[in-house]
């Protein structure tokens, strides 16, 4: 089970992990409705390094991104979630619209991010891949999004 951090200790720690030689993954996202397939992308971010970290939107960024009627739920108990998964160590809420600050300051070995991605669109793949590391797109798990369970549910896309 993993721990939910502030980025000064994220980037400490990352800086051990480094220093032993170990791989650092980076994941981030809202988490806003935990399902399968974000349990498959922690999977797959897993299965490429020794260390998981996850970035999560803080509540007024996803309430910036998302809108007003979002998050459904709060940071803290995102967070917990997240970090109850076996397959993360870390995570870190940051309060910025995207992670590129959380990125630049742990500087992965690898950049994760589903299938509704392109590598040259994912925010701070220039700072992974100018430090030497590699993004990695995991294709999505068929139907388990939360778009797909919204529309289920009946409240739309967003």
């Amino acid at each position: 089970m993993g721990r939910v951090i502030d980025r000064a200790e994220a980037v400490r720690l990352a800086e051990d992990v480094r220093r032993e030689g170990k791989t650092l993954v980076f994941t981030n996202g809202c988490f806003d409705m935990l399902h399968r397939g974000h349990i498959d992308l922690l999977a797959a971010a897993r299965q490429l390094g020794d260390v998981v970290a996850v970035g999560i939107n803080s509540d007024p960024s996803v309430t910036r991104l998302k809108g007003a009627d979002r998050p459904w739920m709060r940071e803290e108990d995102r967070a917990a979630l997240v970090a109850a998964l076996a397959a993360v160590d870390w995570v870190i809420v940051f309060p910025e619209d995207t992670p590129r600050e959380l990125i630049r300051s742990l500087n992965p070995h690898v950049l994760v991010k589903g299938g509704d991605y392109r590598a040259e669109d994912v925010v701070g793949a220039d700072s992974v891949t100018a430090g030497g590391g590699r993004v990695v797109i995991v294709p999505l798990t068929p139907d388990r999004s939360s778009t797909a369970l919204r529309r289920r549910i009946g409240g739309g896309a967003r």
